[in-house]
């Protein structure tokens, strides 16, 4: 079965490593690296905070904290949820869309 959209639900580990690699790289490559994506400065005005606001978006491995399983949560996700949803920049992935949306619970 063809995936029609990579969604960072079900990742190999070849993806895992690549999506960690990338992490690890320095700042001024990560951001031209072509699975970047540019942050929208003008949409992310609801967030007070001394820190400073992201440039751009990398895919993120995180490790689902009820069910342990790895996943990668998309550039374009965060995009998505900090500037669409006006989510507070400090919020992270911690579980995987299983347990996030109570599938994962419904089969045990």
């Amino acid at each position: 079965m063809k995936k029609n959209k990579d969604t960072g639900r079900d990742p190999n580990e070849k993806e895992l490593k690549e999506a960690e690699r990338i992490e690890n790289l320095p700042e001024d490559v990560r951001r031209s690296h072509p699975t970047a994506v540019k942050a929208d400065p003008a949409k992310l005005t609801h967030i007070n905070t001394y820190g400073t606001l992201p440039d751009y978006y990398i895919d993120r491995v995180f490790t689902c904290r009820k069910c342990g399983k790895r996943e990668i949560w998309r550039a374009r996700d965060q995009k998505w949820y900090y500037e669409e949803t006006k989510a507070h920049i400090d919020a992270k992935a911690v579980e995987c869309h299983g347990c996030r949306t109570g599938k994962d619970s419904e089969e045990a």
